[in-house]
């Protein structure tokens, strides 16, 4: 799965009667590529387009601009026809697992349903598999007949991931699928979609706001702000090793056990900026400890330094401001 200069537009009205017209870009000119069998981790803030960027990638929303291909084919171009018969390769296990299951239906029927909106007709075949995802995320063959309200969040979200990998998917976006979840139940599921990953080989898009969890479950980490990826490298790397300004920040905010460890104000300072009143330079410059005049003027683009990929000017060395350091 890839995309070139992705972007999402949505048009909002406000002012008098909605009088006034405006355009949001919670995804703007965004390139990625997730890499057969990895877990690729977008992290960012509530708000900065994460799972905007997820919907777009499986056509959940419509892209304003840019393309996104999978298994070498632009999905824009496809007929909703080769659309709908793709989809059960490319699925997602949403955030909320009360608010993403139709509590009229019984579970075999909302894990069966990628597999009927796909076209398989063979009803021996949508009954076999139905009953292994079920098992294969660690719920017995009673479930099938039951309806969610009979069971607990954890096991809700069982059944969400079990409706995600029924049609053995070689992509799934997972939005934030423990963040509702108990510390415990966290761990459970992290496990088991990582079981499920490595037993499939199927490409992971994870999306979070938890370092900790990110450096837990991934291959890549890219950082998002604004609608923009800011920082992109291995987990190592960018857990290990933060170049930009708010990687550093998101990492400042990560709880530590180390007592040896001074304990500073863990709160990023400032707001995100709205999406109706971007700034013309860095997004993070108002944010940011480290920004000067350039920053404010010019948006810095993601280039290669230190081994990654970041956006900052501290790190273009031709434009970098001489008194800055970003150490």
């Amino acid at each position: 799965m890839s995309a070139e200069a992705l972007s999402v537009t949505y048009k909002v009205r406000s002012g008098f009667l909605g009088s006034v017209h405006r355009e949001i870009k919670p995804v703007d000119g965004v390139d990625l590529s997730v890499r057969a069998g990895e877990v690729l981790t977008v992290i960012g803030e509530s708000g900065s387009g994460k799972s905007t960027l997820g919907f777009a990638l499986l056509r959940l929303v419509k892209p304003s601009a840019g393309r996104v291909f999978f298994s070498g084919r632009d999905i824009g171009r496809l007929k909703s026809s080769e659309l709908r018969a793709l989809r059960r390769h490319m699925q997602i296990v949403f955030q909320d697992p009360y608010s993403s299951l139709d509590p009229r239906l019984h579970v075999k029927d909302i894990v069966s349903e990628p597999l009927i909106g796909s076209g398989m007709k063979d009803q021996g075949e949508i009954e076999a598999r139905t009953a292994r995802a079920i098992s294969l995320v660690g719920l017995g063959p009673s479930a099938m007949s039951k309806y969610v309200h009979e069971f607990s969040g954890g096991q809700r979200q069982r059944i969400g991931i079990a409706r995600a990998i029924v049609g053995d998917p070689k992509f799934v976006v997972l939005d934030e699928p423990t963040s509702n979840l108990d510390v415990s139940i966290q761990a459970q599921i992290l496990n088991l979609l990582l079981d499920l990953q490595s037993g499939s080989g199927a490409s992971y898009l994870f999306i979070s706001h938890n370092m900790a969890v990110a450096q837990y479950l991934s291959d890549r980490i890219a950082v998002m702000y604004a609608g923009e990826i800011v920082e992109r490298g291995t987990a190592k790397e960018v857990i290990d090793e933060p170049m930009h300004p708010y990687t550093k920040d998101l990492l400042s905010c990560v709880p530590t056990m180390d007592i040896s460890k001074k304990v500073t104000d863990v709160k990023i300072s400032g707001d995100p900026p709205s999406f109706t009143d971007l700034p013309s330079g860095c997004r993070y410059s108002s944010r940011c400890k480290y920004a000067f005049d350039l920053c404010r003027e010019k948006r810095p683009a993601l280039a290669s330094a230190g081994g990654r990929e970041v956006a900052c000017f501290l790190y273009h060395k031709e434009e970098k401001d001489p008194g800055a350091s970003p150490s």
